[in-house]
C-alpha cells in the first residue's frame, strides 16, 4: 500500500513539474532565456527552435532562437514569411569580424550573380554591425515587403529593403550551406 501511495505521489509531482515547464513563457539555452512567443509589428511569431553554436566543439559562441508564424513549414523558412532570429553571445566579437563572416557565408549560399545583385545592400548591412560583448543579443527580423531589420540589445540599428536580401541574410544560418548544419536543424525544430 505504501508503494502505491508513493507511486501516485511521485506521478503527481512529475505531472506538476511537467505542467510548469510547459506553461513557462521562456525556454533556456545554456542559461540564456528566450521567450516562447514574440510579437513583431502586430504579427505573432512562435519559437520554432533553439540551439547553441559552439566554435571548435568546445567554445560556446552563441545561443540562438528562431521565430516563425505557427503555420509555417520548415521548407518555407526562406520564403517571404515573417521571421526573427535572436542570437545571444558568449564571446566578444568585433563588427569587422561580423562583416567578414557575413560576406563569406553569403558567398557560400548565393550564386555570383545573386551576390553581385545584393552587393550594395550587403555593404549597408555590414556597416550596421557593432562590436559585441558577452551577454549582448542581436535580433534579425524580416517582414515581407518591409525588409530586414538588425537590432542590438533592443536598439534598432537599421533596415535593409528587399525580400531577396531577407532570404540571403537568413541563409547564413538556414540556407543550403549554413554556418552549422546541426544548429540549423535545431533552429528549425528538427530532431
Amino acid at each position: 500500500m505504501k508503494f502505491i501511495f508513493f507511486a501516485v505521489q511521485t506521478l503527481m509531482v512529475m505531472a506538476t513539474v511537467t505542467g510548469l515547464a510547459r506553461g513557462s513563457t521562456t525556454v533556456e539555452v545554456a542559461g540564456v532565456a528566450f521567450p516562447r512567443t514574440i510579437q513583431v509589428q502586430d504579427i505573432d511569431l512562435e519559437l520554432r527552435g533553439k540551439a547553441l553554436l559552439r566554435y571548435m566543439a568546445i567554445i560556446k559562441a552563441y545561443a540562438g532562437a528562431l521565430y516563425l508564424p505557427v503555420d509555417t513549414h520548415h521548407r518555407q523558412v526562406l520564403d517571404p514569411v515573417p521571421r526573427r532570429l535572436e542570437l545571444s553571445y558568449f564571446q566578444a566579437i568585433s563588427a569587422s569580424d561580423f562583416a567578414k563572416a557575413t560576406r563569406h557565408k553569403l558567398a557560400d549560399n548565393l550564386s555570383p550573380a545573386e551576390l553581385s545583385n545584393l552587393s550594395d545592400r550587403v555593404g549597408r548591412f555590414n556597416a550596421l554591425y557593432r562590436d559585441v560583448q558577452p551577454g549582448d543579443r542581436y535580433a534579425l527580423t524580416y517582414i515581407p515587403g518591409k525588409g530586414t531589420e538588425l537590432s542590438l540589445n533592443g536598439e534598432t540599428l537599421g533596415r535593409i529593403e528587399g525580400d531577396d536580401f531577407g532570404a540571403a541574410v537568413f541563409s547564413i544560418w538556414l540556407g543550403p550551406r549554413p554556418i552549422d548544419r546541426s544548429f540549423k536543424a535545431a533552429l528549425l525544430g528538427k530532431p
